[in-house]
């Protein structure tokens, strides 16, 4: 039985990174990164160590294996991955319901990941319904950029109830910028 949780144990956080890099776009195929989707950012311990201290990651875990994962962050934890930091920027400068998003208290999905062999059984949207439970009463909505090229991620995305509420394109590749409103 798969049960779901805070990550909050070094076990669990290397859980996270073990399944991080299994689904990363550099170890996929094209075909792979194509109908499976993918990650596009890898972690260090520390930094999801950190990450957890401030709002803790929601977590799979089957016969003790963590299976899939979604990763916090506030915007306290903005300057923790500096990869990311260009991304907190970006919502800086977007209206969500008629106000800066910088106004509200918002959370942002730091990645999302289910094992391969869990795949197709509902486990995305039970973290999502689990993270939704965990953070809905401090924060007005999750926020968080998808590549467009991750068709697999955005169809998730839009089933469980984020909209896009704006693309761009960086040196990398396009981007979706999706909303999940929890008010």
């Amino acid at each position: 039985m798969i049960q779901i949780t805070h990550a909050s144990s070094t076990e669990d956080l290397q859980g996270i990174l073990d399944l991080q890099l299994e689904n990363h776009l550099t170890t996929l195929s094209l075909e792979e990164k194509k109908s499976q989707g993918f990650v596009t950012v890898r972690h260090s311990f520390e930094q999801l160590e950190e990450l957890n201290k401030i709002a803790p990651h929601i977590i799979a875990k089957y016969e003790n294996e963590v299976v899939g994962y979604i990763l916090a962050m506030t915007k306290a934890s903005r300057n923790l991955i500096p990869v990311l930091i260009p991304m907190f920027g970006q919502f800086d400068q977007l209206l969500y319901r008629g106000k800066s998003v910088s106004e509200y208290e918002y959370l942002v999905i730091g990645q999302v990941c289910v094992g391969k062999n869990q795949r197709g059984k509902g486990l995305f949207d039970q973290l999502y319904l689990a993270y939704k439970n965990a953070f809905s009463e401090k924060y007005s909505f999750a926020i968080t950029e998808i590549a467009l090229s991750n068709h697999r991620s955005l169809a998730a995305h839009r089933r469980v109830g984020f909209e896009v509420i704006d693309e761009f394109e960086d040196h990398t590749q396009s981007w979706a910028i999706v909303a999940w409103d929890w008010k």
